[in-house]
């Protein structure tokens, strides 16, 4: 997770995760309609999230 992605993550939520899938920005964009700070925490926590195989 680089400084400009979570910079982002901040300022936009649903910008920051664009690469993750149609699906990550649909919920982090109604979650930033509800409010600003939960938007933020899911662009976050979508952000953190590792691939583990």
């Amino acid at each position: 997770m680089s400084f400009f992605r979570v910079l982002l993550s901040i300022i936009f939520p649903p910008l920051s995760v664009i690469d993750k899938g149609c699906g990550s920005i649909l919920i982090v964009f109604i979650l930033t309609l509800c409010g600003w700070v939960p938007g933020v925490i899911a662009a976050l926590v979508i952000l953190n999230k590792t691939v583990e195989k």
